[in-house]
């Protein structure tokens, strides 16, 4: 119980933080590009405290080898989805299906266990941000007008299961959690800087130069926001702690509503608070 409490708090640290990271990247003049400066600044940013951590030994390596695809993967779904729906839309839907792909993954590869109890909270909660993607009143399912959208908000819940089973697995490889947390935000801005230098080469000065502190906010946000959670990894169930990191969906409809002019409405009120509702169940069950 006396580790349960700090990681927590260091779940809904991260919740807010993720939360106002993405939306400075939405608030940018192109997504991509605004993703690639979130995760340069947060390399150059974490590159002082590779001086100050034991450096990686094998498994550790090895840890972050597999760690790399998943992140890269996550960045181009969430880049896909936020170019093409609201902040308020698409990112309830990526984070809300996570922590049960996450509990899953986890269970199959992680070997953890949840009571009855607390799977009922991860399925309430799960549940309950889905209803964030409903279509607007009177319209089919099928004829939903941000379908392509929501494809890549589950395609990105998808990679956030797997890099956080990924990420778990190294926070507990590595020497210590900080080894891991330090190396993987440096090896983190590899391939999507590449990616957004080779198809944005044309406009991607004038866009740096116009947006450069959305996306270096981003990134300041992002090291608070990632290295809480890793950091939780290693106190508290993984489930868990990826179920605690999505009630950042209730931050990002809020911010979306105040700064991005995104309706928020009585039906996502209510799937908030249901949202909480489960979260509360996992957080009890056992």
């Amino acid at each position: 119980m006396e580790s349960a409490v700090p990681a927590i708090c260091l779940g809904l640290f991260s919740a807010v933080t993720l939360a106002a990271a993405n939306m400075s990247v939405k608030m940018g003049t192109d997504v991509l590009v605004g993703r690639a400066i979130l995760s340069s600044s947060a390399a150059l940013m974490t590159l002082p405290a590779t001086f100050f951590v034991a450096a990686p030994d094998a498994p550790t390596w090895a840890a972050l080898a597999v760690s790399m695809p998943a992140h890269f993967f996550y960045q181009i779904c969430l880049v896909k989805a936020l170019q093409r729906g609201d902040l308020s839309l698409v990112f309830p839907v990526m984070r809300g299906a996570a922590p049960l792909l996450t509990a899953f993954a986890a269970l199959l590869f992680l070997r953890e266990r949840l009571t009855p109890l607390a799977w009922i909270g991860l399925f309430c909660a799960s549940a309950a941000v889905l209803v964030f993607a409903l279509p607007p009143r009177g319209t089919r399912l099928r004829d939903h007008p941000d379908r392509a959208a929501l494809l890549w908000s589950l395609g990105t819940a998808l990679g956030i299961s797997l890099y956080n089973v990924a990420d778990a697995r190294g926070v507990r490889l590595a020497p210590n959690p900080f080894t891991y947390i330090v190396w993987l935000f440096l090896f983190d801005a590899v391939a999507i800087t590449t990616l957004a230098v080779i198809v944005r080469r044309d406009i991607l000065v004038r866009a740096v130069a116009m947006k450069w502190r959305y996306g270096a906010a981003a990134g300041a946000l992002s090291i608070l926001s990632f290295g809480a959670a890793l950091y939780a990894f290693d106190l508290m169930e993984t489930a868990k702690v990826s179920a605690l990191r999505e009630t950042a969906v209730v931050f990002a409809a809020l911010m979306g509503t105040v700064f991005l002019d995104e309706r928020f409405g009585r039906r996502r009120i209510l799937a908030a608070a249901a949202l909480a509702a489960g979260l509360v169940l996992m957080q009890f069950g056992d």
